[in-house]
């Protein structure tokens, strides 16, 4: 691709670090921007420098929060008996879209995936066993991706927590072999949390 100025070969080319974002869609976004008001640019890189210098991680769940402690978690009328266990934000906003789970969450961050180089001491899995030790936890519900390497990571995680009083579930699997919790629709993903199993009815499936 052949450009006329190197200002803009510059821009498609940071614009094109972006996943999905190839350098011709790059070249159009670029080109929309330099249509638009400068100031339009410039709220747009102010935010994204904002966000990126301000963000937080919840110290509780490890969700991204503008503060301390995330909204969910300081939220009193949140059940803190039952925590569900995901694998990032997009995980959170999905299932907090089907209005079916009053718990808390757990954020882990990722999963373990040998093939990638991510393992459990990767993942936040330590400060969720460290969680459930105190024992005002009830119930984790394990609530990853129908993949591989979800159904490692739960079972890693049964691992680690079999052995405390607490009741170990997972999501019905209303949700495809294979799907990400993220691109399932609100209304199968909020019975998969309602309809929810004993993690040792899934074990036959691993």
């Amino acid at each position: 691709m052949n450009f006329s100025s190197k200002l803009l070969e510059n821009a498609v080319n940071e614009m094109s670090q972006l996943p999905g974002v190839g350098k011709r869609t790059a070249l159009r976004l670029v080109l929309h921007l330099l249509k638009q008001p400068k100031e339009q640019t410039t709220y747009l890189a102010q935010a994204l420098q904002n966000f990126r210098n301000e963000i937080k991680l919840c110290e509780s769940c490890h969700n991204i929060s503008d503060v301390d402690v995330c909204e969910i978690c300081a939220n009193p009328k949140r059940n803190e008996e039952i925590i569900c266990v995901v694998e990032d934000i997009r995980d959170v906003m999905a299932i907090e879209n089907t209005a079916q789970f009053k718990g808390l969450y757990h954020v882990l961050g990722g999963k373990i995936s040998p093939i990638e180089g991510v393992g459990p001491h990767n993942l936040t899995i330590g400060s969720l066993v460290e969680k459930v030790k105190k024992g005002s936890i009830k119930e984790v519900i394990l609530a990853l991706s129908s993949t591989m390497e979800g159904d490692t990571t739960n079972f890693y995680i049964y691992t680690q927590l079999q052995d405390f009083d607490v009741n170990l579930s997972t999501i019905a699997r209303g949700i495809s072999v294979g799907g990400e919790i993220e691109y399932t629709d609100e209304v199968t993903l909020g019975r998969s949390i309602i309809n929810r199993v004993p993690f040792e009815n899934s074990l036959k499936n691993i």
